[in-house]
Formats: C-alpha cells, sequence, structure tokens
C-alpha cells in the first residue's frame, strides 16, 4: 500500500469504528491555515460531546504502536486547530473532548483498532 492509501484507509476505519459506537461525523479532513482535524465526532447521550480524533495508521510495529505517533506537540497544535473549528461554528458547542484512534494495519490480520478517549489532559 501507498502511504496515502494506508492513511485513507486508516481513517475510513476509524470513522467506522465510531459510527458503530453511535457516533455522528461531523465533518472529516477539516483544514484551516494552522492546520487539519481527521475526525470530529458527535458522542450522544445526555450531555452530547463533540470530540476531535487524531487518527495515526501504520502497517507495522516497526516503529511502535499507531498511538505512539500522538505526542505532546500534536496534541497541542490539536488544540489551536479545534479552537479554529470552533470559531467557524454558527451554535455555539457544549463539551468537547481530544481523543487518539490508532489503527494497525497487517497483512496477516484483521485491522487492530485503539479507541483512546481524553488524549493529553
Amino acid at each position: 500500500m501507498e502511504r496515502a492509501e494506508v492513511w485513507h484507509a486508516g481513517e475510513d476505519l476509524a470513522a467506522a469504528h465510531l459510527e458503530r459506537l453511535g457516533w455522528r461525523i461531523l465533518d472529516r479532513n477539516w483544514r484551516c491555515a494552522v492546520g487539519e482535524l481527521d475526525i470530529i465526532a458527535l458522542q450522544p447521550g445526555p450531555e452530547p460531546v463533540v470530540v476531535f480524533c487524531e487518527v495515526k495508521c501504520r502497517t507495522g510495529l516497526g516503529f511502535g504502536p499507531p498511538l505512539e505517533g500522538i505526542t505532546a506537540h500534536k496534541v497541542a497544535k490539536l488544540r489551536e486547530v479545534a479552537l479554529h473549528w470552533l470559531r467557524a461554528q454558527p451554535t455555539a458547542v457544549g463539551r468537547i473532548r481530544f481523543d487518539g484512534v490508532g489503527v494497525l494495519l497487517t497483512r496477516d490480520a484483521p485491522p487492530v483498532i485503539t479507541h483512546v478517549p481524553g488524549i493529553g489532559r
């Protein structure tokens, strides 16, 4: 697989995972001048939460598990870009959270999805 194919496959699998949880995808690959957000989803419930999901996908463990790619610097950048997304919304957004979704794609096994709520606390 080419790098872009891995990236797209990982994001598609992450979005499908969130939808299976009953979440609604609000935006994907949202871009502004300061960066990009992979997936923005709404977690339903008595107090719905807008969740900014950073997706990391790898085809092996040679560089560690996918979620190791989400550094403190990356989380700070997510927060900055999320502020731009929030400002662009026509109405105020209540609760927010930042989650990491790791996708491991290997040739001999089904994809492994790891979802970690509340990264960068």
